[in-house]
């Protein structure tokens, strides 16, 4: 939902005078950006939490300076070069 819609729905249900709407409006886009239910999609598009698929977190892993970690990379270093090979051919 696009976040002005969102922030004049909100205004509106809550009954609420409102004096000045661009205060309003930065009233509620603060409210929203600070709740964690909320997710920016970007674009000026914000969503429930609860709809976006989980993020999948890559993890990093560390290189060692030790012999079996040496093995591990230069094994998946040769193995990426003969998978390159053939894809190549």
């Amino acid at each position: 939902m696009y976040y002005k819609d969102l922030v004049l729905e909100v205004i509106e249900k809550k009954h609420k005078p409102v004096q000045s709407l661009s205060a309003a409006i930065s009233e509620v886009y603060t409210h929203i950006n600070m709740d964690s239910r909320f997710h920016y999609e970007g674009e000026g598009q914000w969503g429930l939490i609860e709809w976006a698929p989980p993020e999948v977190k890559r993890t990093h892993t560390s290189s060692r300076s030790t012999a079996a970690g040496s093995k591990g990379s230069s094994k998946a270093s040769r193995r990426k070069e003969k998978l390159f090979e053939s894809i190549q051919e």
